[in-house]
């Protein structure tokens, strides 16, 4: 579904991204691995088109995507749930959702979008009319991948969705993108918690420096001794 080759970028003058190559199929959960700067943002960033590559490709359904605008991005299928709490906080839930509808297809399946988003947390629903910065972290976390889901994206990348969260609601968390990807929709993720996401992922990457150093099926990281050394504790 998605191909990235050899793609380069740089903030500035300061390379961030070095020939990174990856691939993402269909119906698939693959992991991004990393420690705090490595580059793992702004790879989703720049897929999204909100960073410019300096060189390389982005292939999504077998169309070149790299630097097209965001909301061409949108359109084509893939929505991004960023890192942080990036809600509106004194916008409603519900108008924090209705904003991830606003191209012109989804807006059109808005109503049933939303439904589908109550459904998987229904704690959504019963804050709808509450400002977004009353939210926890947990329901804020909820709110950004409702908000994903709300462009009916084929594609959804999630960039860090365990930072500062207790482990009982990185673990719920964690069971809906399992439902997500039951239910048909791929998703790239990106994660510090190695473990954590490794568990649930098909596939990983490990990025050091803006490199791939590592990549393999997550049985096989998992039980591999640089990973466990660097990132499981082991």
């Amino acid at each position: 579904m998605l191909e990235v080759n050899n793609l380069n970028a740089a903030y500035g003058i300061i390379p961030v991204l070095h020939d990174i190559t990856f691939h993402v199929n269909k119906n698939e959960i693959v992991t991004i691995l990393g420690s705090n700067g490595t580059g793992k943002s702004s790879i989703l960033n720049t897929i999204q088109g909100l960073m410019k590559s300096l060189s390389g490709r982005v292939i999504f359904e077998n169309e070149a995507i790299q630097n097209l605008p965001p909301h061409r991005v949108v359109d084509g299928g893939i929505a991004l749930v960023p890192e942080g709490s990036r809600s509106f906080p004194y916008m409603t839930v519900k108008e924090n959702l209705l904003l991830g509808a606003y191209r012109r297809a989804p807006w059109r399946k808005r109503k049933q979008s939303l439904d589908y988003v109550y459904h998987l947390f229904p704690i959504l629903k019963m804050r709808a009319g509450m400002a977004a910065r009353l939210l926890s972290g947990g329901e804020q976390q909820m709110l950004k991948i409702g908000r994903g889901l709300m462009a009916t994206p084929k594609l959804i990348m999630v960039d860090e969705p365990s930072i500062g969260l207790a482990p009982l609601i990185v673990d719920a968390l964690y069971e809906t993108l399992a439902k997500l990807r039951d239910s048909g929709l791929t998703i790239l993720l990106t994660e510090q918690n190695a473990l954590r996401a490794l568990q649930l992922a098909n596939r990983g990457y490990i990025l050091k420096e803006g490199r791939i150093v590592l990549e393999g099926p997550s049985e096989e990281l998992i039980k591999n001794n640089l990973v466990k050394k660097a990132y499981l504790g082991r």
